[in-house]
């Protein structure tokens, strides 16, 4: 029977068809992970370029996001209806939200923080498009070590895409910390047009401006909130001890290969946030409690706990570790952490772990190795 004629979602779909529509979108999300990657350490190189190659790399996933799309809506195999309104709101609203950041960059100049609304209107479009990719893996795969596996790779791109906005702090505190050595990265020609939009010398107030352009109290606050709230859904839909743990290592471990690969090229280095590893595994070490609201309640308060003490640690320790190395002693490895704002980044947590088990609850969600979608 041939695939390419039209259906509704939810539709039988052949087992070799649906491995290749869902390796098909394994690829697409890497390819735009290698271009998002390159894209923030290239911005704290180089005056911005609409062409330039990381953009380049990012429209490539995208073109094969888009056809994975139209396939999923024309021929309705691979998803059901929630799956695949996921996915096409998804990349729809990514579609909408490149040229409004071009026409930004037309107007605003560097639009310098990755906070503006056009980069988060890209951001979420990439997260209801990774969303419904997860959905359509995890209800249509059958039970088995790859389902396991690639739901971890799906959840682990999907925290990438929650995480990206912080990178901008991630590779500021350290363009700030070279600055004060005497070290700067940034081309004469990025620093200067930062400088003229900001009507003011290059000097260091000027960098600051461009490097950590928020309050520092966001970086910790969104990193609990929004990032470990993916580690909970992952760790709840895996159903595996260990599994929310593996899916932040999974990140920082491409961060951390990718970190040499940059610096050895000339390309601004970043902080990475192994924080997220320990995090993790205290994600998992909460899912030992069974009642959902006391595992919320405890959970929040443990792994905010755990999260802010990593910070603390990774600042001191990976901080001194680079200044050893590039004989910069006392430049940081983590952004700047405001302490005083773990509470509210607790009860944030808290929020939206709560709407995690309630939702789970009501919807029956059951863990990787429950039955899935009978596919032929």
């Amino acid at each position: 029977m041939p695939h390419w004629t039209r259906g509704q979602a939810g539709r039988e779909t052949p087992q070799d068809l649906f491995r290749v529509l869902y390796f098909g979108w394994l690829v697409a999300l890497t390819l735009k992970l290698l271009g998002s990657a390159w894209d923030v350490s290239w911005h704290f190189k180089w005056l911005r370029d609409d062409l330039a190659p990381p953009h380049l790399l990012n429209s490539a996933g995208t073109a094969l996001a888009l056809a994975l799309t139209i396939i999923h809506g024309y021929t309705g195999y691979g998803v059901d209806k929630a799956a695949l309104r996921l996915i096409q709101w998804g990349t729809g609203i990514f579609l909408v939200a490149v040229p409004l950041d071009l026409i930004n960059h037309r107007v605003n100049g560097l639009d310098i923080t990755s906070w503006s609304p056009s980069h988060i209107m890209l951001y979420a479009g990439t997260f209801f498009m990774i969303a419904g990719v997860i959905r359509g893996w995890f209800m249509g795969a059958p039970p088995g070590r790859e389902r396991t596996v690639v739901l971890g790779a799906f959840f682990a791109l999907f925290l990438e895409n929650v995480h990206f906005p912080e990178q901008h702090q991630e590779y500021g505190i350290l363009s700030i910390g070279a600055w004060d050595n005497q070290a700067i990265y940034a081309e004469p020609i990025l620093l200067q047009f930062a400088a003229d939009q900001m009507g003011r010398p290059v000097d260091r107030t000027m960098a600051v401006g461009f490097s950590l352009p928020v309050p520092d109290f966001l970086y910790p606050v969104y990193a609990v909130v929004a990032g470990l709230s993916v580690l909970v859904v992952a760790r709840l839909l895996i159903g595996r001890f260990g599994g929310a743990t593996l899916v932040a290592g999974a990140y920082v471990g491409f961060r951390t290969l990718i970190w040499p690969l940059l610096t050895f090229t000339g390309f601004p280095p970043s902080a990475v946030p192994f924080f997220l590893i320990v995090a993790g595994l205290m994600v998992d070490v909460a899912f030992l409690v069974r009642r959902p609201v006391a595992r919320a309640v405890l959970g929040a308060a443990g792994v905010t706990a755990v999260a802010y003490g990593a910070l603390v640690a990774q600042s001191a320790i990976m901080g001194s570790v680079y200044g050893a190395l590039k004989g910069q002693e006392g430049l940081l490895g983590a952004p700047p952490l405001v302490t005083s704002s773990a509470l509210w980044a607790g009860l944030g947590l808290l929020a939206a772990w709560l709407a995690v088990e309630w939702i789970a609850e009501k919807r029956k969600l059951r863990p990787i190795e429950a039955p899935a979608i009978a596919t032929a």
